[in-house]
């Protein structure tokens, strides 16, 4: 296959100063700033399609991802630039496919290194396996800190070559776990410009990892961390500052639109009480794909918001061109580029490649590198584990339940209904913890990997009793962060109703256990995972239940599920209820 070489395109933004020199000024230093987010673990290409417009202004699904293809595509922007750096803003790690999960992402951090990598926020994910774990990370070595074997693969394993950044993320003690900011100069002399790069994750980490995992760690105000470095960057000779933030926005427009239509979410507070000293940031988390000029949704605040979706399907090219006699950006541009890889099949059609993008060459090294993984991975991924009628998929509806999400629920039961085991009535299985659909071969069969790839996270099964009235206050806090409700699939025989048209507090319309409603005074057992039991993903009620008996993990209880023989039947849709207003 042809290696294209893509050209950015600088995008014209509203907000930014004049070009025209003073016959005293010198020539402006062009510096290209590559980002990447939320990769994943995503070695090999994910069978995914990145939805953009065409040069006719047309909607193409376009075949995207894979390390291999995405050094090609970083090295093609880098042609174009020689002032460049590749920067990242977090979850490069974690919810990753077998092929690096299974040697704890390991493979990952090396092909980060070899694509050029050289400073990253930490993202929540970077935290599942532990504090001490993503020190190893960072620094290398085999020492062992989780259930997994280090470096089994390559050893030593040798560490990151890119810089972690966690400017909120504060131990016991009141230091960062990493470096809080890192500097880096372009061009010589008096034509030099330093650009100053603050790398944070989201405040509300500690909501989405495992308590355990984050003992002694807190995580900090974005904005007021933010903040507080701007004048010491500034002492530091910083011209240019730029916030690598694990925190996003949606976006329903197209992935290049700089008029920002479309584009809402959770990071614009953050990003209203950012100090106007910065220039660029660049965003994650949500896994969604934009370039914002935002001066167009808060003109004292004119900098630049991007982000480049997730698992390597985009790649985001910046360009700043910066007058180094005053430090100041006189322009900036950016440009989302697809990830063009490999044509696939799947249950929905087939996705091709599509003229009018660049089609990039997979890179021989990283290439090399995930096939060793991927064929070190094969054989556990391939083993067959159980059966299943057909293909669990997460889409959520309306109501919010999903097929494969009362699956794991009903899974979750029955490995803890017994006496010795919990005595549960009721689990939970909560959206984000679904990764990827479950579907099963021409004959109905399973693989561990298939699994793995649905449930990467290796969670333990908490029963505790709840009250009624707990039960009923979870529900609630199911719709308590409107870009994201966080909809919970119950086990069989539980059955909820919701309006999210009537007031905070009442939105629940029933509950019901095998047809009889819940007793606000009544105790029930219920399950969930040990990152829901310890308040994960807003829901902090399930902390304050009692009497808590650890199960298996998820894992092991939804393989126990599907291997119990005879086609494991698919749940149906019907224990949620949506009634609120069309």
């Amino acid at each position: 296959m042809k290696k294209w070489v893509y050209l950015l395109v600088p995008l014209a933004l509203s907000g930014c100063a004049s070009t025209r020199m003073a016959p005293e000024a010198m020539a402006p230093v062009d510096i290209r700033i590559i980002g990447i987010n939320d990769f994943h673990g995503a070695l090999d290409p994910p069978k995914a399609a990145t939805d953009t417009l065409n040069a006719a202004g047309e909607k193409v699904r376009i075949p995207s991802g894979g390390v291999a293809y995405l050094a090609s595509a970083i090295d093609s922007l880098k042609a174009a630039a020689p002032n460049n750096i590749v920067v990242g803003a977090g979850d490069l790690i974690g919810a990753s496919p077998l092929s690096s999960s299974l040697f704890l992402d390991e493979p990952s951090i090396m092909a980060m290194g070899m694509v050029g990598l050289e400073f990253s926020a930490v993202g929540n994910h970077e935290f599942d396996r532990g504090t001490d774990e993503l020190l190893r990370m960072q620094s290398g070595g085999c020492e062992k800190f989780t259930q997994a074997e280090p470096c089994r693969i390559d050893r030593p394993f040798p560490g990151a070559k890119f810089r972690m950044l966690a400017a909120n993320t504060k131990k016991a003690d009141g230091g960062t776990l990493f470096a809080p900011y890192a500097l880096k100069n372009f061009g010589k002399g008096k034509a030099q410009v330093t650009v100053g790069f603050i790398g944070m994750t989201l405040e509300g980490t500690g909501n989405l990892v495992s308590a355990g995992r984050i003992k002694g760690i807190s995580f900090a105000d974005e904005a007021d961390t933010a903040n507080a470095l701007v004048p010491q960057l500034k002492a530091a000779g910083a011209d240019v500052i730029v916030v690598l933030i694990h925190e996003g926005v949606s976006n329903s427009g197209d992935i290049n639109n700089p008029r920002c239509d479309g584009v809402s979410g959770t990071l614009f507070p953050i990003l209203d009480r950012l100090d106007p000293a910065v220039d660029l940031v660049v965003s994650g988390h949500t896994h969604q794909s934009y370039v914002c000029d935002y001066a167009n949704i808060n003109p004292a605040r004119p900098f630049l918001l991007t982000s480049a979706g997730s698992r390597g399907q985009i790649v985001t090219g910046i360009d700043l061109k910066v007058d180094p006699r005053t430090g100041k950006v006189l322009s900036k541009s950016a440009r989302n580029v697809v990830v063009q890889s490999e044509a696939f099949a799947n249950a929905r059609g087939a996705v091709p490649l599509v003229e009018g993008f660049p089609a990039f060459a997979p890179r021989a090294d990283l290439a090399a590198l995930a096939g060793r993984y991927r064929e070190a991975a094969k054989a556990e991924a391939n083993r067959v584990v159980g059966t299943l009628a057909g293909p669990a998929t997460r889409d959520r509806g309306r109501t919010g339940e999903s097929i494969l999400g009362n699956l794991i629920a009903d899974a979750q039961l029955a490995a803890t209904a017994g006496a010795d085991n919990g005595n549960a009535q009721i689990a939970f299985m909560n959206p984000d913890g679904i990764r990827a659909e479950v579907a099963p071969d021409k004959d109905g069969q399973v693989t561990f990997g298939t699994v793995f790839a649905a449930q990467p996270f290796g969670n333990t099964l908490v029963t505790k009793s709840l009250t009624g009235q707990q039960i009923l206050d979870v529900l609630e806090q199911q719709l308590n962060n409107p870009d994201w409700y966080r909809i919970l699939s119950p086990s069989h025989g539980f059955r909820f109703g919701y309006d999210l048209s009537r007031p905070v507090g009442q939105r629940i319309l029933f509950a019901t256990l095998d047809g009889k409603p819940i007793d606000p005074g009544a105790t029930y057992r219920v399950t969930v995972s040990d990152f829901l039991s310890n308040g994960g993903d807003g829901f902090s009620v399930f902390k304050d239940g009692s009497n808590a008996a650890v199960g298996p993990t998820d894992l092991e209880a939804l393989i126990a599920l599907l291997s119990r023989g005879g086609g494991t039947p698919l749940p149906a849709l019907d224990r949620v209820e949506n009634k609120s207003p069309q």
